[in-house]
């Protein structure tokens, strides 16, 4: 019996391990494959931004300009606010997710049958338990367009859940978040002639 209950701690010890690997945000990238973005020399931000629909700039507004600055200012990009090459937008939506979960209950096994416990299943007809869990999916959305053509060249998205961690610190998980999209954007100069 007590071998039986070190097995399932370990089990569960592993289980949250691997969750905890998960936990980091979904990054998804594309370019336009006509468009070298490399050769752009400047860039700057939409006047006003996706993120101040409220008619004024907010604080994630200006997290999301700095961090946004300072990569793109390592990859060799210079920023103009007056004409650039590149103008940056973003966009960001958060919705409320449930996630339904059915496992065959820990207690199916044990007690009279749990000598079976860890050869084979049981039947079934054997209780599942149900996990519910609600949480928030949040989405950012980093949008590098042509500014003389008006036309969006690269596109950054990451997705992943809110954690408390995430509401505690929010300007780490920008800096975070931004530092990943931009992970693959390319470094200026690392192509052909410039389009400015």
């Amino acid at each position: 019996m007590r071998a039986m209950i070190v097995r399932v701690a370990l089990g569960v010890a592993l289980l949250s391990l691997l969750g905890g690997c998960a936990s980091g945000p979904q990054i998804h990238v594309d370019g336009d494959p006509a468009v070298n973005v490399a050769a752009y020399r400047s860039f700057g931000f939409f006047e006003p931004l996706a993120t101040d629909t409220a008619g004024y700039s907010t604080l994630l507004s200006a997290r999301l300009k700095e961090a946004t600055r300072r990569e793109l200012e390592a990859r060799g990009f210079a920023y103009d606010e007056a004409s650039p090459g590149l103008r940056i937008n973003f966009n960001v939506n958060v919705v409320e997710k449930t996630e339904i979960r059915s496992n065959p209950s820990v207690t199916a096994g044990f007690g009279y049958y749990g000598y079976r416990y860890g050869m084979y299943g049981a039947w079934t007809g054997y209780p599942y338990d149900i996990e519910t869990t609600n949480y928030r999916q949040g989405t950012l959305v980093i949008d590098v367009v042509d500014a003389t053509r008006k036309a969006l060249v690269w596109q950054g998205v990451a997705e992943g859940r809110i954690t408390q961690q995430v509401r505690d610190n929010p300007a780490r998980a920008v800096d975070a978040a931004v530092a990943q999209i931009l992970a693959s954007f390319p470094m200026h100069g690392a192509g052909a002639a410039a389009p400015e």
